[in-house]
């Protein structure tokens, strides 16, 4: 059982009242989880500050409590220690009762708005078939080895980060492949992990409900880069922008690759099919199971971490033609009179500008492209007629519908899409709330040949509406509604 001392080990500690020497049954954030020998870290919250809850945590039975302020009328009993920043330095915290396990692996984080599930999942099936142990943690699912656990978020909080790990390390992984969101870094939800490389994707609209600005975000996602050591590689996409911004104050060693430029991992695509797409990498030509110019990027970014990681290039070029998509990212279902649908994450402007880009790239001309799209209710409102618009545009017939309503008005939400649609383009658009009666509609409406894109929900089994969870799958809905159950 660890000390309360070895915890706060490196951690500057302004007050403290008590004995440091005190073991720690377990750490918690949360005071509804409070045991009796537990230390509770008080870290202030966007929705709810901890500090408001240490008299429940000593009752409940903490025996040490860190904070940043220490409360008046405190109950006697349990030891505390005063922080300049609580948050900060909870991943610290929860790094030292873990052992480190970061030391003990590998760990590559990958961010940006697009492409992080489908890079970091693919590095861990790569190093999977290279006859690795590899651990996990993506917005679909986190893995331990092959054991398999439900993901809450793209990035869990730091506390369970660290549980995750030392599990990876007890179980003898080598490796672990992580997205790192923006709330994340913003959050130091990933302090007090050893980094040993970091991918940069792209940066696109997302996430202005919780940054406010664009600058906001770029910053969040920088911040990432600039605290990588000077042993990790930092691995970027020079098609985008802001690609060399992540670089330009990092210590770690800059990498970059590029389908458009000269890059330290570059690819040309010389063919594109519905099941898949030709490559030409240094020369050499590879067929992949993927299609479209960003999961080219994205193949990539695999390739270009794994050979900074140290495999040969001979052995990423073979393991490049066997991998294939990540679940609800550009899955293509079938319907037996040659209908074609594709299911995508997208639920961003840009995600849904290069999924229709790759679907226009691979149809011969004749075929009708029907979108349904959503946009998620409680989040960044302001992409809402930008997705609109980019469906629109894109598309010759577009259904608006539900994604995850939460707690907003689905009409509401339809509305704010709807304002993106200019006077001239809105007898291509139907908007039809019941996200089942969408996708039934679209199928309807489409002929033998044509393709039926259902965006943002991709892998997502639930609906949530009006907080609480439905099953819903779209895959699902259109299986049955082509008649392939």
């Amino acid at each position: 059982m660890k000390q309360l001392k070895d915890i706060l080990a490196g951690i500057g500690l302004i007050e403290t009242r008590g004995d440091l020497s005190v073991p720690i049954r377990a750490i918690q954030f949360d005071s509804r989880k409070v045991e009796a020998g537990d230390l509770f870290v008080a870290v202030k919250g966007s929705h709810a500050d901890g500090h408001q809850f240490i008299e429940k945590a000593i009752e409940l039975g903490a025996v040490a409590v860190v904070c940043e302020d220490i409360p008046e009328n405190i109950p006697s009993g349990a030891v505390l220690v005063r922080l300049a920043d609580t948050q900060l330095n909870f991943g610290k915290m929860a790094a030292a009762f873990y052992d480190f396990p970061s030391s003990n692996l590998k760990v590559v984080g990958v961010t940006g708005t697009n492409g992080k599930t489908t890079i970091a999942s693919l590095l861990y099936k790569t190093f999977t078939l290279l006859g690795y142990k590899v651990g996990l943690i993506s917005t679909i699912r986190y893995y331990v080895g092959i054991d398999e656990f439900h993901a809450t978020h793209t990035t869990p909080d730091a506390l369970q980060i660290q549980e995750l790990m030392a599990q990876m390390v007890e179980s003898g992984c080598e490796y672990c492949f992580m997205e790192v969101s923006s709330h994340a870094i913003d959050q130091d939800r990933v302090s007090g992990i050893e980094f040993d490389g970091g991918i940069f994707t792209n940066l696109t609209h997302d996430h202005l409900d919780y940054h406010l600005t664009f600058a906001e975000y770029l910053k969040a996602k920088k911040k990432f880069f600039d605290r990588l050591p000077e042993t990790a590689f930092a691995l970027t996409n020079t098609d985008d922008k802001n690609g060399l911004v992540m670089l330009q104050n990092t210590r770690a060693v800059k990498k970059t690759y590029s389908l458009r430029s000269l890059a330290n991992f570059h690819c040309k695509v010389i063919e594109k099919h519905f099941d898949g797409m030709l490559l030409s990498i240094d020369g050499q030509e590879v067929w992949t199971h993927f299609t479209g110019s960003f999961n080219a990027s994205n193949l990539m970014a695999v390739m270009g971490a794994t050979i900074l990681l140290g495999v040969e290039r001979e052995n990423i070029l073979r393991i490049l033609s066997e991998l294939r998509p990540v679940s609800g990212r550009f899955e293509i279902i079938r319907s037996p009179d040659g209908k074609y649908a594709v299911v995508d994450y997208a639920h961003t402007p840009d995600a849904i500008q290069n999924v229709l880009s790759a679907i226009a790239e691979i149809r011969s001309g004749n075929e009708q492209v029907i979108t349904v799209v959503g946009a998620g209710g409680d989040r960044d409102k302001s992409k809402r007629p930008e997705m609109a618009k980019e469906a629109v545009r894109q598309s010759d017939k577009v259904i608006l519908t539900s994604d995850n309503p939460r707690s907003e008005e689905p009409e509401q939400i339809l509305a704010d899409m709807e304002a993106g649609i200019e006077a001239h383009q809105k007898h291509k658009v139907l908007s039809i709330v019941n996200r089942r009666e969408a996708i039934r509609t679209a199928c309807m409406l489409a002929k033998s040949g044509d393709i039926i894109l259902v965006a943002g929900k991709g892998h997502e089994d639930y609906q949530e509406i009006k907080g609480v969870k439905h099953h819903f799958d779209d895959k699902e809905v259109i299986n049955e509604i082509f008649g392939n159950n």
